[in-house]
């Protein structure tokens, strides 16, 4: 009875995991790692010299890739942290509907939800797409959550 039974895993879309561990004594500066749950780019690092307990400590110091929070952690070079899988992804913009991006995935069908951003990049977007310029979006996604990082003309 027991070899029919399947046993079921729940996996992101592509298959892959969210995160996979890494020593902290490997992580690099402008590399990823997950800090308070959040994804985040690592922007400045510094190994303690080893204390009377012998662990060498290392402090990162890294920006939130969504929110663009600074966090901050501290652990021991030997410890696992976790690195999220990190994607990047270009598609051409067909329209901006409502506060959300309409974009044009490989297959030709659309992706309608990304949203606009604020800021720069929301404004960068919103002009280049009213000029009539054709406009690759960039679109970041880790962790579950994605958002439209920046934008450029597309080559004619």
């Amino acid at each position: 009875m027991a070899d029919e039974e399947h046993e079921q895993f729940e996996s992101a879309a592509s298959g892959a995991s969210l995160t996979y561990p890494m020593q902290c004594s490997a992580l690099r500066k402008n590399g990823y790692v997950v800090i308070k749950g959040r994804p985040c780019k690592i922007v400045d690092m510094s190994t303690s010299k080893t204390g009377k307990h012998g662990h060498a400590k290392v402090h990162l110091v890294a920006i939130d890739i969504f929110t663009n929070k600074k966090l901050e952690d501290l652990s021991p070079s030997t410890h696992n942290m976790d690195v999220p899988n990190v994607v990047k992804t270009e598609y051409p913009l067909l329209d901006i509907d409502d506060g959300f991006l309409s974009l044009m995935k490989d297959d030709g069908s659309t992706k309608d939800d990304v949203k606009l951003p604020e800021g720069e990049v929301g404004e960068a977007i919103q002009k280049a797409f009213e000029s009539g310029t054709d406009v690759l979006v960039t679109v970041v996604a880790a962790m579950g959550e994605e958002h439209a990082m920046s934008c450029k003309e597309a080559p004619k």
